[in-house]
């Protein structure tokens, strides 16, 4: 059995990864970290929960401490990118445990707070910056953040970071930075568009993949309850009855929906928080507080919190809407079943549902299993999605409409084509 000393880690990290209990490398800290310390670029696919951030924090941190000496003003050693302002939080978090006995600094920066303190982290040096892209795009523009000496970078969660829109941002963050330097990219999926990504800013890598791709992990319970639209809210009510579910993060579509829903919870005498893109990052971040420590039993979150909530035992998740992306599926249900524990997932399906639940069977190449064990299973609509949509159907078609319900598997109309592409003269700006 591979050691933490097999990898040929230093004292101060396998010191600091003693103290919280880790004795033995995970399967992708096994493969990414030999090879991360040799200097290599790597690709890796992982699920979220298998110890991916220490596969590459430990190696960064390793390569600063052999440098010897502090960062100079201005300088930024290592960049790590992430989608999210929650998972910068965790990554940093992770980089201050991982690296407490080597003297490496670390910060996170990220919008909806103010620029001040890390303008003035960034001028004093820094040797590890976790951040979300817009913000330090923002920084570069104001002639606030040099990279031209920066050595490492690490895309984090980079299908979510194309998904989220931040391509261009992306594409600026590298034009920035030295053509020498180590460059990792992780990705939970690895569509062409991430494939593209990796080409251009990866040189000769080593490729890393600890699961099969969007397969989610073996120790969640998965289950689907067919519900129609008016009895939802009575059958998450009826859930949360259950004192099993003693930790639970409910997923809803989008930001106003979760506010809407904790406040029906709480007219319930749920205790609930929402956390979503429209709140501060200071509100978001004592939701969590309050969640962590079990002040409230219910986490209402929309996508933007799916990768970036880091809560020790989450029993449950219930997706009481589905995503338009098939794919956030594996991330939503990601958050239960940390750390080698078992969860539950559980997912409310109504009629105009069904062709998500179908994109989301295609992508895990199999049936979610069907619980008719509830006062409110419909049965109607659970011999429909048997009948209509099989293991064959096709998935959303993601350049037809976003809200891809059954409507989504109709016939596509003719586009009309537009006078400039017709030849028609177009004024200039």
């Amino acid at each position: 059995m591979t050691t933490f000393a097999d990898l040929q880690l230093i004292d101060p990290l396998r010191r600091a990864l003693d103290e919280q209990g880790y004795k033995t490398p995970t399967e992708i800290q096994s493969k990414a970290i030999p090879h991360l310390l040799a200097g290599g670029d790597l690709l890796g696919t992982s699920q979220t929960g298998t110890g991916k951030t220490a596969s590459f924090a430990l190696p960064i941190l390793q390569h600063i401490a052999e440098l010897g000496r502090a960062p100079k003003k201005g300088e930024v050693r290592a960049l790590v990118l992430a989608p999210t302002r929650e998972l910068a939080v965790q990554i940093r978090k992770a980089f201050a445990q991982y690296g407490r006995f080597t003297k490496a600094s670390s910060t996170a920066i990220y919008g909806g707070v103010g620029y001040g303190p890390q303008i003035s982290t960034l001028r004093r040096g820094i040797d590890v910056l976790v951040a979300t892209p817009g913000r330090l795009v923002d920084l570069i523009n104001a002639g606030k953040c040099d990279l031209t000496g920066t050595q490492f970078l690490v895309l984090d969660e980079a299908d979510r970071m194309l998904d989220m829109g931040f391509r261009k941002d992306l594409e600026f963050i590298v034009s920035k930075l030295p053509a020498q330097r180590q460059t990792l990219l992780f990705s939970a999926t690895m569509p062409g568009t991430i494939a593209k990504l990796a080409k251009q800013v990866l040189s000769n890598p080593k490729r890393v993949s600890v699961e099969p791709v969007q397969v989610t992990a073996r120790n969640i319970s998965e289950r689907v309850m067919f519900v129609s639209k008016e009895n939802k809210n009575s059958l998450l009510f009826k859930l949360l009855d259950n004192s099993e579910i003693e930790r639970a993060i409910v997923f809803t579509k989008t930001k106003h929906a979760a506010e809407r829903l904790a406040k029906k919870l709480g007219k319930q005498k749920v205790r609930a928080v929402a956390i979503h893109g429209n709140k501060s990052q200071n509100a978001r971040q004592r939701s969590l507080v309050k969640f962590g420590k079990g002040s409230v039993r219910v986490l209402v979150a929309t996508d933007v919190a799916a990768r970036g909530i880091d809560v020790d035992d989450v029993t449950h998740v219930i997706n009481y809407q589905l995503s338009n992306e098939a794919e956030s599926y594996v991330h939503r249900i990601g958050r239960t079943a940390r750390a080698g524990k078992s969860g539950t997932a559980i997912t409310l399906c109504e009629s105009e549902e069904r062709g998500l639940l179908t994109a989301i069977e295609k992508l895990l190449g199999r049936k979610l299993t069907v619980d008719t064990d509830n006062p409110y299973h419909d049965d109607v609509l659970a011999n429909q999605h048997r009948q209509n949509h099989g293991a064959g159907a096709k998935r959303p078609d993601r350049r037809r409409r976003r809200n891809a319900g059954p409507a989504a598997f109709q016939p596509r109309r003719p586009r009309r084509r537009s006078r400039r592409s017709q030849g028609a003269p177009v004024a200039s700006r």
